[in-house]
């Protein structure tokens, strides 16, 4: 079995950030040496989860620059994404809907899934085409 290197969310997020510049340069090189090695470098799905909300409440970015960064990760060639579909479609909604990104992102794993829909008691996610207000359900 091939080697794969997961990335943590502080890995990640000083990557893309920079924000310290030295664990930004030991993400960076760290990376790269194993990109250069021909291992892969895997970006889970709770990564992602985590990283959009490090770079909303903390670094302050609005959501058409999450989005953005997000579409960058899953256009990089050498980053495998887990269930690159799901965040392709949790981006749209994100994208497309008022819902937060966790919930976009649920409800696309739920889709995945096999799920009809999602249940959830938030508004905003019940404007998701996948997913149904607890309050409708009877």
């Amino acid at each position: 079995m091939a080697l794969m290197f997961g990335l943590d969310t502080n890995v990640l997020v000083r990557y893309l950030l920079g924000d310290d510049r030295e664990q930004a340069e030991q993400a960076k090189m760290a990376i790269g040496q194993a990109l250069s090695s021909g291992e892969p470098v895997v970006v889970c799905l709770l990564t992602l989860l985590e990283t959009e909300w490090v770079l909303r409440s903390r670094a302050a970015l609005e959501k058409r620059a999450i989005i953005a960064t997000f579409r960058m990760l899953l256009e990089a060639r050498d980053l495998k994404i887990e269930e690159e579909e799901t965040l392709e479609e949790a981006l749209f909604f994100y994208d497309n809907h008022a819902a937060d990104f966790a919930d976009c992102l649920m409800a696309a794993h739920y889709t995945r899934l096999g799920c009809s829909s999602m249940l959830s008691f938030d508004r905003k996610a019940a404007q998701l085409p996948c997913v149904v207000a607890v309050s409708t359900c009877h």
